[in-house]
């Protein structure tokens, strides 16, 4: 199941990046990137009060609080940076480049979550580096 979900999140990371580029055409990219986030909470709200997981709330602990704040606050640096650069750039060559983050992300995960980097995942991120050059140039 968590591959279909994977996969589903590519498509609709896909489909935010050619929409994202159509929409943005004459409007600040702050103010498109504020709008997009103004239907993101109200999406991620409805499906909490949908599925009745709102009482959840008072148990998240003041950790998970810091972490998931610290997270917002990443997914917002992200997002105005990529609305920008979607605005004046290629989105051909924006997203490659954004998707970057995938290598990124395994080298923090083994610095920081101490998780294992196989020679199949040193290779893919290896691959994924060269496909990224190759896209922008």
């Amino acid at each position: 199941m968590w591959f279909v979900l994977a996969l589903l999140s590519a498509v609709f990371a896909a489909l935010t990046s050619i929409l994202a580029k159509i929409g943005i055409d004459g409007v600040n990219s702050n103010l498109a990137t504020a709008v997009r986030t103004v239907v993101v909470v109200l999406m991620a709200w409805g499906m909490v009060f949908l599925t009745n997981t709102q009482g959840g709330i008072s148990a998240i602990s003041k950790r998970s609080w810091l972490f998931l704040i610290l997270s917002g606050l990443a997914t917002g640096a992200s997002w105005m940076c990529y609305y920008k650069a979607l605005q004046i750039g290629q989105a051909s060559k924006v997203v490659p480049v954004d998707k970057f983050s995938i290598v990124i992300t395994l080298i923090l995960a083994f610095v920081i979550l101490h998780e294992p980097m196989s020679v199949k995942t040193i290779i893919g991120a290896v691959l994924i580096t060269a496909g990224t050059f190759v896209m922008i140039l």
